[in-house]
């Protein structure tokens, strides 16, 4: 079950592209407005007495709002990636994330490097390669590799934060001052409220910023973070099949390959102890 929290998470997670391409606003004002719209919600929810007494004290809420600030850092560094290189670039650097995960787990949450985790991220690996083409290595995108790859970086100590976070914190209160942090730090830089986008702020306020963030550290209260970080490369998948539904943009037959590795490493994750 916990591996469906985080699968059901993360295919959510990969319709994030369609809302960010439909919304048509910035970025940064696409993001408070719907951190915004989840703070109201889960607000009215931790009223209720039942997650009330959930709430910590302000010497452990400092270190979710800590998170919350990692999660813009790697949101941010993920978008500057996109607009300053390819996409293949972008989410190639970006998934260097589980690798990453697989080093830093054993340091600091004391689990063990097993050959599935290595088998299940070499895969998972390849897939992607093969599935986006490999790099493209031209003049003027160092900036943009430079990005993904920190945003690779920070993407695994979330993983490594969130795993550690989930054993002591309410998922909901996780969420909550998390998302709390991002939106102060957010405030400065926000002149405008562009009300054509308001249905985008909804869904993403609901959704991704609620109900993704949630179930993904109910996931994690009992998977170890490597299996949750090879599980992280189906949202690339579930990206394009989205597009496929939604756009009716065809995958090559690279793509469709590298799909398939991808499935078979998260077979891999899902079915053996990893």
């Amino acid at each position: 079950m916990a591996s469906f929290y985080i699968l059901l998470a993360i295919l959510l997670w990969s319709s994030l592209g369609i809302v960010v391409r439909l919304s048509d606003v910035a970025i940064h004002i696409l993001i408070f407005y719907s951190f915004v719209v989840a703070l109201i919600l889960q607000g009215v929810i931790l009223t209720m007495k039942t997650y009330r007494k959930n709430i910590p004290g302000f010497k452990k809420i400092k270190y979710i709002m800590m998170f919350g600030i990692v999660s813009l850092l790697n949101m941010l560094s993920y978008f500057y990636a996109f607009k300053n290189t390819t996409i293949a670039n972008a989410v190639l650097t970006h998934y260097t994330a589980p690798v990453i995960v697989a080093f830093l787990a054993p340091v600091f949450l004391k689990e063990k490097i097993t050959e599935k985790v290595i088998i299940a991220i070499i895969i998972a690996s390849v897939g992607l390669w093969i599935m986006l083409n490999g790099f493209t290595f031209q003049e003027g995108h160092n900036r943009g590799i430079l990005s993904g790859l920190f945003s690779g970086l920070t993407y695994a100590v979330i993983v490594i934060l969130a795993r550690s976070y989930a054993q002591d914190f309410n998922p909901l209160v996780l969420t909550f001052f998390s998302n709390l942090a991002i939106v102060i730090l957010l405030v400065p830089f926000v002149r405008e409220i562009p009300l054509h986008a308001l249905w985008s702020f909804l869904l993403m306020g609901i959704v991704h910023s609620t109900i993704a963030p949630i179930l993904y550290f109910k996931g994690l209260q009992s998977i170890t973070a490597q299996k949750a970080a090879v599980l992280g490369y189906f949202e690339p998948v579930g990206a394009i099949l989205l597009a496929v539904l939604i756009f009716g943009e065809s995958p090559s037959g690279m793509a469709v390959i590298g799909g398939i590795l991808i499935l078979t490493s998260g077979y891999i994750a899902i079915t053996k102890r990893i």
